[in-house]
Order: C-alpha cells, then structure tokens, then sequence
C-alpha cells in the first residue's frame, strides 16, 4: 500500500472515529447535564424521555440504514446520517421546554442511526480480517473516551457556560467528520439490491414506543390496571406479535430471523441487548446520585462517571486484542463476571457512602462493559461476507439500542416509582415547608437545594438515594441474564492467516 492510500486511510478513520465520538459522546453530555437541565426546564418525572427519544428513534433507523447502505452505498447515508444529526444538535441548544428537547433528541438519534452501524461496517469494508481486531479495539475505545470527555466537557460547559452548548459542541465535531468522509472516502460500486421491511419498522417501533408509554405513566398518571396502561400494554404485544410475523414472511426483514440461525450471531446479538439495558441505568442514575444525593454541582456528577469510562477503555482495547488469542465466548465470560459484580456492588450504595467507594465500584462496572464495545461488534459479522455486514452490523447494534431504550423505559419506572413510594412514606402526603409538594422535588437538583429545610432535605435525599439502589439491584438481573446467555456463543475467535501479515 502507497504512503498517498496510508495517509486517505488514516483521514477516513479519523473521520469515522469523529463521527462515533460525536453520536456516542452527545449521550454522556446529556446525561451529566440532565440535573440541571432539570433544574431548569422541570420535568424530573419525565426526564427519562430525553434520552428515551433519542434511543428510540436511533434503534428505528439502524437497520434500515444497514440495508440502504448495503443497496446504494455508505457514503451518501453516512453523510446524510452526520448531516441530520448536526441539525437535530443545534436545534436541542434552543430548547426552551422538556417536551421540545424530546422531539429535537428525536431528530438527533434518526442521525445516529445512520452514524455508528455505518461507520463499524465501512471499517469492516477497507480492513482485512487480521486488521479488524486492532482497529474495532480502537473504535471500542472511543466509545469509552467519549464517556470520559462527555462527562468532562459536558460538566464543564454546564457550569460555566450553558447547558444549551453541551449541544453546540457536535457542530464542529461533525463538520470535520463530514468534509474527511466526503473527500477521502471512496467505496466500491458494488451494491446488492435490497428491499426495505417499512412495516416491519413501524410494528417494532410502535411497540416499543406503547411499551414506553405504559412504563413511564403507569402508576404515576394512571393506575396500572387502569383501561389506558392495559390497552397501551395491549397495543405493545400485538405490535410486537405482528412484527414477529412480518418478519417471518418478507422477503428481506427488517432484524432478520435468519442470521439468528447462527449461534455466534444469536449470542452475541442477545448478550447486547442485555447489556445495552443494563448500562443504561448506571450512567443515567449516578449523575443523578451524585447530583441529587450528595448534592455535589454537574461538574462532580459528570467526574463519577469518569472511572468508570476509564475502565471500559482499558478494556474495550483489551477485548479487541484478545479476539485473535481467545474466543469471543471466554472473553465475554470474564466481562459478564465482573460487570454483575458491579452491578451487586453499586447495589449496596446508601446516603452515607464513601465517594471512594462509588469510584471503585464504578471502575468495576466499566471494565465489565467495555469488553462488549469491540467483542460483540467483531462476533455478530464474524460469519457474514461483504453483502451482509450492514445488515449484520445494524442490527448487532439495533439489538443494543433497544435493550438500551427498554432499559432506560423500565429502570427510569422503576426509580420512579420507588422514589414516590419513598416520599410519601416519609410526608404522608402533607404539605412541606420549602417544597412547593412532596413530589416536585426538581429543586434538589439546582440552586434552590440551599432553601429547603435541612431536615425536609435529608428525608428527599434519603428517599432519592434508596430508589436509585433498589434500581441498581434490579439491574442485576439482566446482567445475570446476559452472563448466562454468553454460554450460549459457540467458541469461534478470529483466526489470522499468518501469510496475509
């Protein structure tokens, strides 16, 4: 290979390596930003759909820009997916309401959807195989770096600046992206021809979105056995039977059943949707923790999470390299041992626990989950040839996503609800003096903390804190579930043709 096709190599992963900085970071800056946001839009009830929205709409678009990329190309949806995503981050930054943010979230992820399957199968495109574990490494290790400048940045601009730019900063992140792609990058014409499942879509994502509904108003606006949660619970299971269906009988599906006949790609596959919903819930609540219980700015919220980031780094890099010197199995044995390990630690949180501790149990976490980073993506195309990696690739992280979007729909209940159970255990449902209701408790979250009682105050922290520990000890479960199902993955690794170095 000439010095010129090293040097468009080298601007064509820096461009792919932006682009997932952008899509994967924007997540983290959200997330570390979420307290304040709170605290200045309201909403702490559905705050959860700011980053729910996002998913939902990421998780629709993946495989369906898996299958156009496979027919027309990658680089035109590439740099459609980049474009949208841009436009969808500088409408977040003039938010004015919760409910705007959602709706402009949702633009940003159909983005997303486009970014990250297409940027992984374009590297599995120019690499050979003895390539891929090195540079899929790296590529898992920037999932880890954007959690850890995400935090950084995020708090940071919170801070000092607004939380509006924590939106702003993707638009010279993606230009950059964009111009690399467009001016390096040129693919092969040789396409196959693809019919898109539209059906298959819109059955998936309806359900997901009424099971959504039902989790978020559940208990708090209706009751659980009232006529709307039960027919929106409805809804959601004959969508989900219905798109079961369709899949079954188009001609090409939208998350195709048949890639599932493959043991490597049905563990893998499986093992992150499990993991997907799992994380989910440690980088949405710690902030929330940190901000909430100890009552510490954004910029210390968004530190926590640091060690954690750290560790998935450290990790991803690891898991990439092992892949040619053990199976995908064994190592993703390790990582399910330790993640339900920090999951059980987290588990064992309370009002009064050392920030040392947190950070500890927060490093074991991260290492747990950053092995997934580049192990499953490696896994789900390991048997695929060139015409299926898109498809493959988009919906190995189609399957993360929606463990993600369901994670969050069904911890952020879960938190919720034991949150409300807290408070009026503890208020009796009485007024309380500095708190406009025991429920509206947004305040704790900003400024307006330094008002309230300190007894009041002690007994909303109490409640807040127990709520997010009884989420992280539901969160065990699938941890547990996916360690189990890593057993299921055949122990195929990536094996190198030594005559090919």
């Amino acid at each position: 290979m000439s010095n010129t096709q090293n040097k468009k190599l080298g601007f064509i992963v820096a461009g792919l390596l932006l682009a997932i900085l952008m899509a994967s970071m924007d997540n983290t800056i959200v997330v570390t930003a979420m307290g304040t946001i709170v605290g200045d839009l309201g909403g702490l009830d559905s705050f959860v759909w700011v980053v729910s929205a996002f998913m939902v709409a990421e998780m629709a678009g993946m495989p369906i820009f898996g299958k156009l990329s496979d027919m027309y190309g990658r680089k035109r949806f590439f740099l459609f997916g980049s474009f949208v995503f841009m436009a969808g981050s500088a409408l977040c930054g003039t938010a004015s309401t919760i409910e705007q943010l959602s709706i402009y979230r949702t633009i940003q992820g159909i983005g997303g959807g486009a970014l990250i399957p297409i940027a992984f199968t374009i590297i599995f495109d120019i690499f050979p195989l003895e390539k891929r574990g090195k540079i899929t490494g790296l590529f898992g290790a920037v999932f880890g770096l954007s959690s850890i400048f995400g935090p950084l940045i995020g708090a940071y601009i919170t801070d000092y600046i607004s939380w509006h730019w924590v939106f702003y900063i993707n638009l010279p992140l993606g230009l950059i992206s964009f111009i690399l792609i467009l001016l390096f990058y040129k693919e092969t014409k040789r396409h196959e021809k693809h019919h898109i499942d539209w059906l298959g879509a819109i059955t998936l994502v309806g359900a997901v979105v009424c099971l959504m509904f039902a989790l978020e108003l559940g208990g708090e606006k209706y009751a659980w056995d009232s006529s709307m949660i039960l027919l929106l619970f409805g809804s959601a299971a004959i969508l989900f039977i219905c798109f079961f269906i369709i899949e079954h009988r188009v001609r090409e599906p939208i998350v195709s059943l048949d890639m599932f006949k493959n043991r490597l790609f049905a563990g893998s596959t499986l093992v992150a949707l499990f993991y997907g919903g799992t994380f989910i819930s440690a980088t949405i609540q710690i902030p929330i923790f940190v901000q909430g219980v100890y009552g510490e700015s954004a910029t210390n919220s968004g530190l926590v999470l640091l060690p954690m980031m750290l560790g998935s780094v450290i990790s991803a890099q690891l898991g990439g390299f092992l892949t040619t010197k053990m199976s995908y199995r064994n190592i993703m044995l390790i990582s399910g041992l330790i993640l339900v390990t920090g999951f059980s630690l987290l588990s064992t949180l309370n009002i009064d626990t050392p920030r040392i501790l947190l950070t500890a149990y927060m490093v074991v976490v991260g290492l747990g989950v950053g092995f997934s980073f580049s192990v499953l993506s490696m896994a789900a195309i390991h048997h695929f040839g060139p015409e299926q990696r898109g498809s493959a690739t988009s919906t190995s992280n189609f399957m993360r996503s929606l463990g993600m979007t369901v994670g969050a729909s069904i911890f952020g209940m879960i938190q919720k609800n034991s949150f409300s159970d807290q408070m009026t255990g503890h208020f009796q449902g009485a007024a309380t003096p500095g708190v406009s209701s025991p429920h509206d408790t947004d305040q704790i979250l900003s400024s307006a903390r330094a008002e309230i009682p300190p007894e009041v105050l002690n007994r909303i922290t109490e409640a807040l804190s127990s709520s997010i520990v009884h989420t992280f000890t539901w969160a065990i479960l699938p941890a547990s579930a996916a360690f189990l199902l890593v057993f299921f993955m055949p122990k195929d690794r990536v094996k190198v043709n030594v005559k090919s170095k």
